[in-house]
């Protein structure tokens, strides 16, 4: 086992230990497949109920790629594409998984990992006003993630932009919500699961960065938005059979505010990370308030703690300069952050 501290993403951990617990407590029951078993439904009824729609249709399924692309393909039609961010997760960081299901990515401008309501009603205007627009890609939904690609959060404002853009022009909004939590539980957001729920046409909870063993539940807070869905994540290879398995993380992580109490851990510890940084004259790349730190190193300073720190590379600026990532989760441990300052601390000397 690695003696490094381990800060390279907010899933190299298991899970919760309240979700382990009742995943032992529950192991040899027996119970139906395919998500129909009494836990994934009181997961289901508790989401409804956090959402404030209670007739919302919910799934749960293996992890985001799959989410995306399954819920992608659901609501296009063959000749449409997504709209997203040019340095959003689906362009960038899925392998193509969204064109390979026969769908092009029309990328934005992404302003600090977002997209913006005007970008996106412009793209549709020039489609719609082009002679040309039946041999080309309609833009039939938009993509976005909160937090974004970069940490950054789109705020109440932003987000009903993006909405009352999609509904004038009769398209979906997208969220995918993979850190989730954090974002929910970063005091710097006025966005919540209802406000989400609200806007959006389509979005999923995220599970495994978010203190899951693995899973994402993905929630169309309107009755039968895509019908047949269950049909299609089959058809898409994304279903699993012991359901239950996914259906019991949720219900626990929606039970007492835990799925709030994950973030929680995640922004205090990433503060505590970010103020150090600043302190010692360290330079942040993004302004992110969630858990993920961006941070511009030199080589020296990087191969430095390369030998201390497991850290995520990012991008690299110049010959002498890269950007790497410091991500918190649920379990870091005010001991690890504490040591991972001194770390940084000494690089700098």
């Amino acid at each position: 086992m690695s003696e490094k501290l381990g800060f390279a993403s907010d899933y190299m951990e298991g899970a919760h230990p309240a979700i382990m617990q009742k995943l032992l407590e529950t192991n040899l029951n027996k119970s139906a497949g395919y998500g129909f078993d009494e836990y994934s439904e009181s997961a289901r009824e508790k989401i409804r109920k956090a959402c404030d729609e209670p007739e919302a249709d919910v799934y749960f399924l293996v992890g985001g790629t799959q989410a995306n692309k399954t819920v992608i393909d659901a609501m296009l039609q063959s000749y449409q594409g997504v709209i997203a961010a040019d340095n959003g997760h689906i362009n960038v960081h899925e392998a193509g998984a969204i064109e390979n299901g026969g769908h092009k990515v029309m990328a934005v401008p992404g302003v600090n990992g977002k997209v913006k309501a005007c970008d996106v009603e412009k793209l549709i205007n020039d489609y719609n006003n082009d002679e040309s627009c039946e041999h080309m890609v309609m833009p039939g939904m938009v993509y976005i993630s909160h937090p974004s690609e970069y940490g950054t959060l789109y705020s109440l404002e932003e987000l009903e932009a993006l909405s009352s853009v999609c509904r004038r022009n009769n398209i979906p909004l997208y969220l995918d919500g993979a850190r989730l939590a954090y974002g929910l539980a970063c005091p710097e957001s006025d966005v919540t699961l209802k406000d989400i729920a609200r806007l959006c046409d389509a979005f999923y909870i995220g599970g495994t960065k978010c203190g899951a063993l693995f899973g994402e539940a993905v929630v169309f807070p309107k009755k039968n938005t895509v019908p047949h869905f269950f049909s299609i994540i089959k058809q898409h290879g994304a279903l699993l059979a012991k359901g239950r398995i996914a259906g019991i993380q949720f219900d626990t992580m929606f039970n007492d505010n835990l799925y709030h109490a994950i973030g929680e851990n995640g922004i205090k510890t990433a503060v505590k990370i970010r103020r150090a940084l600043e302190e010692n004259g360290y330079n942040l790349h993004f302004g992110s308030p969630t858990n993920q730190i961006f941070v511009e190193l030199s080589n020296d300073q990087k191969d430095m703690l390369d030998k201390a720190v497991d850290m995520s590379f990012w991008e690299r600026l110049s010959d002498d300069r890269v950007i790497v990532r410091i991500a918190t989760s649920w379990a870091t441990t005010d001991e690890d952050v504490d040591k991972l300052i001194n770390v940084l601390i000494s690089a700098k000397k």
